[in-house]
C-alpha cells in the first residue's frame, strides 16, 4: 500500500458507527440511555394485567313469515256485505279511516268503488255507472222544501238530509231546502242536452254530467238551496249563512261538498257549493279529518277532469 501523508491518514470507520455527534447532543443521549437502563424491571407478578375488551354479543336475527291481514276475510265484514248494510261494513273494517286505508292499499278485494248501490261508489267523467241506466230501489221523499220535481233520494240520504236541515235551523242559520235529488238516466239526457244547447259543449261538461256519469242517478246526491220566505236558486246558494254552515258541518251527517273550487283540476267540474254527496257518517268523518277535498283523492284514484274518448 502506498504511504499516505499524515494529514490524509485516518482511522478506518466502523460500519456500525454513524457520523460523530456534537458534544452536547452526545452527552444528552448518553443520559437518556442511562436513565432507561437504570429503571426497575417489574417482576412477572408485578406485570400489569391486560385490559379486558368487551365483546358485543349480537343476538341471532329471528326471521318469521308474515301474512297481510285481509279484512274481507273477517266474518263481520262478510256478513255486513252480504246483508247490504254499508254502515255495518265500514264499521267492520274498523271505521272510516281504516276502510279507506284498506281500499287505497289494495287490501279490500270485496269492496268495489264502481258498485252504484254502495255509499262508497265513485262516479266521475272516467268512471261511468255500471249499468249506465242504473236505478236505486229504495227512494224516498226528501223531508225539505223542494223547488223541482226531483224530490227523491235514497231513504238513508233523505233521513240524513232531514237531520242536517234541522241542525242548521237550530243553529240559527236559516232553512235549508232542496233543488235536485235523484235523476234517472232519461232525465239526465234531457238535463245535459239542455245545458249543451244553452251553453255549448265545453260549458255543459263543466257544469253538468253526461248521462250515465251523474251522481244524481245513484240517489246519493242532493242539491241544496237557501230558503227564507222563499227558496233561492243554486247559483245564489254560495256565500249564504246556510252555505257556510253546510260546508263546515255537513260531514257530521254523512255528506261532503263534492265539487269545490280546489278540486276542479281533478273532477273537471266548476265549483258547486250546493252539490252534496252522501257517503255515510263514518266515511265523511274520515274525509273531513283527513283534509280531503275530492272523493278521487280520498280513495287514491287518478284525476278525471275529462271524459274518456
Amino acid at each position: 500500500m502506498p504511504f499516505l501523508p499524515h494529514a490524509q491518514h485516518a482511522a478506518p470507520r466502523s460500519p456500525l458507527r454513524g457520523p460523530a455527534l456534537p458534544l452536547g447532543i452526545a452527552i444528552t443521549a448518553i443520559g437518556v440511555l442511562l436513565s432507561v437502563a437504570s429503571a426497575p424491571v417489574p417482576s412477572p407478578s408485578e406485570e400489569p394485567m391486560p385490559v379486558p375488551v368487551a365483546v358485543l354479543q349480537v343476538p341471532p336475527v329471528q326471521v318469521t313469515e308474515t301474512t297481510a291481514v285481509d279484512p274481507c276475510a273477517e266474518p263481520a265484514v262478510v256478513e255486513a256485505i252480504a246483508s247490504g248494510d254499508d254502515t255495518a261494513t265500514v264499521a267492520a273494517f274498523g271505521g272510516g279511516a281504516a276502510f279507506r286505508e284498506s281500499v287505497v292499499m289494495g287490501n279490500a278485494p270485496c269492496i268495489s268503488l264502481s258498485d252504484p248501490a254502495r255509499v262508497w261508489v265513485v262516479v266521475n267523467k272516467s268512471l261511468p255507472l255500471d249499468p249506465p241506466e242504473y236505478e236505486p230501489t229504495d227512494l224516498a221523499a226528501v223531508p225539505l222544501q223542494v223547488t223541482t220535481l226531483s224530490g227523491q233520494v235514497r231513504a238513508d240520504v233523505a233521513n240524513a238530509a232531514g237531520q242536517m236541515a234541522d241542525a242548521a235551523a237550530a243553529a240559527g242559520v236559516g232553512q235549508v231546502g232542496a233543488n235536485n235529488g235523484y235523476r234517472s238516466y232519461g232525465l239526465q239526457v234531457t238535463t245535459y242536452d239542455s245545458h249543451v244547447r244553452a251553453q255549448g259543449q265545453a260549458a255543459a261538461d263543466a257544469g253538468s254530467a253526461r248521462p250515465g256519469h251523474s251522481e244524481h242517478q245513484t240517489g246519493l246526491a242532493l242539491d241544496v238551496v237557501a230558503c227564507g220566505s222563499g227558496c233561492g236558486g243554486l247559483d245564489g246558494f254560495g256565500g249564504t249563512a246556510q252555505s257556510d254552515w253546510v260546508a263546515a258541518n255537513a260531514w257530521q251527517y254523512g255528506f261532503i261538498v263534492r265539487y269545490e273550487d280546489v278540486g276542479t283540476p281533478i273532477t273537471g267540474y266548476a265549483p258547486e257549493p250546493w252539490h252534496l254527496r252522501y257517503i255515510g257518517v263514518d266515511l265523511a268523518t274520515a274525509y273531513h279529518d283527513g283534509g280531503f277535498r275530492t272523493l278521487e283523492e280520498f280513495f287514491g284514484l287518478p284525476a278525471a277532469p275529462d271524459y274518456l274518448p
